[in-house]
C-alpha cells in the first residue's frame, strides 16, 4: 500500500505529533508498505528520501504548539499529493493551520481515501471551539476515517465536533528503547530526567524546579536532567537559585540542560536515569514520554491527567500525583527514590505494558485496520471513492 502521511507541524522542532508521524511512517514501513511524509520544515536541511519539506511560514499556535502556515503552500500539497499516487492519505490535525489541512482541501474532488488522527485533547479546546466554524467543518466531511490517541481524544473530538473516532494509541519502537540487560541497576542510578520542551508550560517544567530543592534535601545528590532544551525557564530558575542557597547549592550542581538530543543521546539519558518525571499541568491527549521511560525500564512520576492515567493504568504502570502540586510532586518523586522495591515493581509493569500495548509491531495493524474501513486498497463500485464509514457519524445528541 502507497501511504501519503502529513504532519502539521515542523520536523525541525521537538513535538510529540512528530515523533509519532515518524514512528509510525517506519512502523508502516517495517510492515512492507510505501510511505511519504509531508511536512513544514527547513527547505535546506538534507532530508529522507521519503521526506517532502514545505518551506516555513508565519507561526500560528495551536494547541500549545506551533502550526507554520505558507501562502502558497497548496500547489506544492497538490504536487506531493500527485506525484505519490497514494491509496490512503493519513492526515494528522487537520484542524491545525497548516499542511494537514491543505491536503485535505487539496482533496475534496479526488477519490484517495482519508484518515485524520486527532492528537488534541483539552477539557477547554479553545483551538477546536475557534476552529469549528471556519477549519474543521470545511473538510471533516472528506475524512473518510478519524483516529484519537486516546479514550481522552475522544471525547474532545465528541464534544466539541460530535464526531466519533477509533482509538489507537500513540506507539514506540521498544527495541530502540530498551536497554533493560545493559543500564546500570536503578539502584546505582540518581538522575531524575524530564523530556519536552523546556519553555512549554504545560509540559509543567516550572513545577518541578519548585519540586526540587525539596527533593534533593532528602535525597543529596539527585540531579535533575532536562532534555528537549538548554535553557531554563528564566522566572522558575531564578527561584529555583534562591532556594538553593541555604542548601550550599547553584543551579548547575543539581540542574544540567542537555538541550535537543538525537534519538540515541534521548536513549542513552534514560538508561542512566532513575526516574522519569512528567509534571505536565494538562492539555495532553497521550503521553508519548511516559511510554518511551516505560519501554526503557524506567519508573515513572507523573501529574494525574485523564490521558496520562490510562498510559498508567491507574497507576498500576507508574505513580500518578496531583497536577500542579508541587509538594506533590517532590513527595512522589522522594517515595519512588526512598523505596527501590516499589520502582522496580513500577518499572517492570511499565515495561512489559510497553512490550503488550505500545510497540509499533502492536499499535501500527490497528492503523492499517482503519485505512481498510476508510477504503484503502478497495476500489468502490463505478471507480469512485468509497462512502465513510467511519468518519463524518454525529454523535448520540447530548454528548
Amino acid at each position: 500500500m502507497r501511504v501519503g502521511m502529513v504532519c502539521p507541524y515542523s520536523l525541525d522542532t521537538f513535538g510529540g505529533v512528530q515523533q509519532h508521524v515518524a514512528g509510525l511512517a517506519a512502523g508502516l514501513r517495517a510492515a512492507g508498505h510505501h510511505v511519504e511524509v509531508l511536512a513544514p520544515g527547513d527547505t535546506d536541511r538534507a532530508r529522507s528520501p521519503h521526506v517532502t519539506v514545505v518551506g516555513e511560514g508565519q507561526a500560528l499556535p495551536f494547541n500549545g504548539s506551533v502550526a507554520p502556515v505558507r501562502m502558497g503552500a497548496r500547489r506544492q500539497v497538490r504536487a506531493w499529493l500527485a506525484q505519490g499516487r497514494f491509496d490512503v492519505v493519513h492526515v494528522h490535525e487537520p484542524a491545525a493551520p497548516s499542511t494537514s489541512f491543505t491536503a485535505v482541501r487539496a482533496l475534496l474532488e479526488e477519490p484517495v481515501p482519508v484518515v485524520a488522527t486527532h492528537h488534541i485533547a483539552q477539557d477547554r479546546a479553545l483551538a477546536l471551539r475557534v476552529a469549528a466554524p471556519t477549519v474543521l467543518r470545511q473538510v471533516l466531511p472528506r475524512i473518510d476515517a478519524h483516529i484519537v490517541v486516546s479514550e481522552e481524544a475522544r471525547r474532545t473530538l465528541l464534544r466539541y465536533h460530535q464526531v466519533d473516532a477509533v482509538p489507537v494509541p500513540n506507539g514506540v519502537t521498544v527495541a530502540d528503547l530498551d536497554r533493560t540487560r545493559t543500564a546500570p541497576p536503578l539502584a546505582e542510578r540518581h538522575d531524575l530526567v524530564f523530556v519536552g520542551r523546556p519553555d512549554e508550560p504545560r509540559k509543567g517544567l516550572q513545577v518541578l524546579l519548585e519540586a526540587l530543592p525539596e527533593i534533593v534535601a532528602r535525597h543529596p545528590g539527585t540531579r535533575l536532567v532536562v532534555v528537549g532544551g538548554d535553557r531554563l525557564p528564566r522566572e522558575p530558575a531564578s527561584a529555583l537559585r534562591r532556594a538553593l542557597e541555604p542548601l550550599g547549592l547553584a543551579v548547575d550542581d543539581v540542574v544540567e540542560a542537555a538541550g535537543r538530543l538525537s534519538d540515541d543521546g534521548k536513549v542513552e539519558r534514560l538508561a542512566r536515569a532513575r526516574v522519569l518525571v512528567a509534571p505536565n499541568t494538562g492539555g495532553e491527549s497521550f503521553g508519548i514520554v511516559l511510554t518511551e521511560a516505560m519501554a526503557a525500564g524506567l519508573p515513572v512520576v507523573a501529574s494525574d491527567l485523564v490521558a496520562f492515567r490510562a498510559v498508567l493504568d491507574d497507576g498500576r504502570r507508574g505513580l500518578l500525583v496531583p497536577s500542579e502540586d508541587a509538594a506533590a510532586l517532590a513527595a512522589g518523586v522522594c517515595t519512588l527514590l526512598g523505596d527501590l522495591a516499589l520502582s522496580e515493581q513500577l518499572a517492570r509493569a511499565g515495561h512489559e505494558a510497553a512490550y503488550a500495548c505500545f510497540d509499533w509491531s502492536v499499535v501500527a495493524p490497528q492503523v492499517l485496520e482503519v485505512y481498510a474501513d476508510a477504503g484503502a486498497g478497495q476500489d468502490a463500485p463505478g471507480g469512485g471513492r468509497r462512502g465513510p464509514r467511519l468518519g463524518w457519524s454525529p454523535a448520540p445528541s447530548g454528548t
